[in-house]
C-alpha cells in the first residue's frame, strides 16, 4: 500500500465512517443517546412522549379503517348500476336516524 497516496485517506475515512456508525448502532439498540456529526446527543424519546405517539397512532389507524369503510360503500353505490344512486344515497343518510330511534325505543 502507498502510505502517501490518496487511497490511504480514502481508507482512514472510510474506517472512520464505519466507526461511527457501527457506535451509533450499538447505542441505539442498547437505548443510550445518540451521537451526531458535531459530537452532540441526541435523548431517546420519554415514555409519556412514546405513549402519546402511539394512542395517536392507533387513533389514526381508527380513522383510515372507518374512512376505507365509506370509501368501499361510495365504491358500491357508484359501481351499483342496478339501483337508483339516489335511493341508496337517501337510505344511508337515513340509516343513522333509524339507528338512534331503534335504540331508543328499547
Amino acid at each position: 500500500m502507498n502510505w502517501a497516496g490518496p487511497e490511504f485517506v480514502i481508507v482512514i475515512v472510510a474506517i472512520s465512517t464505519s466507526g461511527w456508525v457501527i457506535n451509533n448502532w450499538i447505542r441505539a439498540r442498547h437505548g443510550y443517546a445518540l451521537e451526531d456529526e458535531w459530537g452532540g446527543k441526541t435523548g431517546r424519546a420519554s415514555d409519556e412522549a412514546t405513549q402519546a405517539l402511539q394512542s395517536e397512532n392507533t387513533r389514526l389507524r381508527e380513522d383510515v379503517a372507518e374512512m376505507e369503510e365509506r370509501m368501499r360503500v361510495l365504491e358500491r353505490i357508484v359501481t351499483d348500476r342496478g339501483f337508483d344512486v339516489s335511493t341508496q344515497i337517501e337510505a344511508l343518510r337515513d340509516a343513522p336516524a333509524r339507528i338512534e330511534s331503534g335504540s331508543a325505543a328499547r
